[in-house]
């Protein structure tokens, strides 16, 4: 049983860890990246020693944590909102590094960083010529009827959302750029829009809006 002493002195370790795990409740769009993420605040809360330099680290590392999950999950983009692959190496590398100062121990923490970078090439791999997530495209607009599909070709694998409901076409482009998707140059014709999200590496997403008929539209979206 805990000691009212104990509780004075740890406290901290629960409030950042409980923090810690409502941000990556919001990383919906990329589950697995927000789990992985949690693994440097969790391994902080767990083995650092008490005192000023524990919490102030730890809030530190929430702060990280919460610059790469949320303003993805929020809908933004730019090139100061991270990227999901970033979170397996820049975020854990940049939280290794945070670690390392607050207890001026560098060496522990070079695993967590050289862990990080075999992860993301693992999930590169892994995702090669898989369909993109959600990425912001869907949930789509509510008045819309919407059926999603998966389609597949030599260069890789799009995901497709085929909509009624009155203008539809338009709905949907007005839905992207509400996502923040800016226009970009057509493609066959076809209305684009695109999004970019990545600190280091880009990661942009496009999405092509054509209309089938004045009720119905056809969206395929791709990361290029």
């Amino acid at each position: 049983m805990l000691t009212a002493e104990q509780v004075k002195t740890h406290w901290w370790r629960a409030a950042v860890a409980v923090a810690a795990v409502a941000v990556v409740t919001f990383s919906r769009d990329d589950p697995f990246a927000g789990l992985f993420a949690l693994v440097p605040i969790l391994v902080w809360c767990a083995a650092a020693r008490s005192g000023r330099a524990g919490v102030v680290t730890g809030l530190v590392l929430l702060a990280l944590l919460a610059w790469f999950v949320l303003p993805r999950e929020l809908g933004l983009a730019g090139p100061w909102v991270p990227a999901a692959i970033e979170v397996y190496w820049l975020h854990t590398t940049l939280a290794a590094v945070v670690c390392a100062i607050g207890s001026r121990k560098p060496g522990p923490w070079l695993l967590p960083a050289f862990g990080g970078f075999v992860v993301t090439g693992g999930v590169l791999v892994a995702g090669w010529q898989e369909a993109p997530s959600d990425e912001g495209v869907l949930p789509g607009p509510a008045q819309l009827r919407i059926i999603e599909d998966i389609d597949c070709g030599s260069g890789g694998c799009w995901r497709v959302a085929e909509s009624t409901g009155d203008h539809a076409a338009e709905v949907w482009q007005a839905h992207l750029t509400a996502r923040n998707f800016t226009p970009a140059p057509a493609l066959d014709g076809v209305t684009r829009f695109c999004r970019t999200t990545g600190l280091l590496v880009n990661h942009q997403t496009c999405a092509e809006v054509r209309p089938l008929a004045p009720d119905s539209a056809r969206v395929e979206w791709y990361v290029e």
